[in-house]
């Protein structure tokens, strides 16, 4: 479980193929206090540690993840955003994250407004409109973002220049595909409805 905070933006190093995925080396700076087994969520994919060193640590991905996510476009050099996942010694800052992407969407435009603050237009599938509440939140890439406004198979949120600058958002141009991940309740509550009106439709 993360928060949608960035603890840091990585770098690929290294994208080795492997039998039914491939393997992610990732130059960070706390590659040295993290263990074998520990998740970590890259692009907002919650991936484990298989190997680590002082200023770099390795995660593997199967296929259906690099099919489901924009992890399969990554290359060496790459700037990746990074979490830590969340412990109960740290505050929930942004919204519960589960590092498990719902759709891969693209970015519309990249509007630069006044005090240097940008909106992010982003297109997604239209079979996940119900999951987008105007003010509500949202994963992007693995940042936790509140949508500003919304069109029909389309939202915008509002960047702030902390985020932009500490996220991999700034080496984004219009056309990128970005990972989403939806907010969990609003899930829940969509998953209950949809149920509640198929059983109320059986039952005539």
């Amino acid at each position: 479980m993360f928060t949608g905070i960035i603890s840091e933006v990585g770098k690929i190093q290294a994208v080795t193929d492997m039998p039914g995925g491939c393997e992610l080396q990732i130059g960070s700076t706390f590659s040295a206090d993290t263990h074998e087994d520990e998740s970590i969520s890259v692009n907002g994919v919650c991936l484990t540690v298989v190997e680590l060193s002082s200023n770099f640590f390795r995660v593997q991905c199967v296929d259906e993840t690099l099919r489901k996510t924009t992890l399969g476009d990554l290359k060496e050099g790459d700037p990746v955003n990074l979490e830590r996942s969340l412990t109960l010694q740290k505050a929930i800052e942004g919204h519960i994250v589960q590092g498990h992407v719902d759709t891969v969407a693209t970015i519309k435009s990249i509007e630069q407004i006044k005090d240097h603050d940008r909106l992010v237009t982003v297109s997604y599938p239209e079979q996940y409109i119900p999951y987008i509440v105007g003010r509500g939140s949202i994963a992007i890439d693995g940042i936790s973002m509140t949508v500003a406004r919304e069109e029909r198979s389309e939202f915008t949120v509002a960047v702030i220049p902390y985020t932009w600058n500490h996220t991999n958002l700034k080496s984004k141009q219009e056309g990128d595909r970005v990972n989403l991940e939806f907010d969990i309740f609003g899930k829940y509550i969509v998953r209950y409805l949809d149920k509640r009106f198929d059983k109320e439709r059986e039952e005539g």
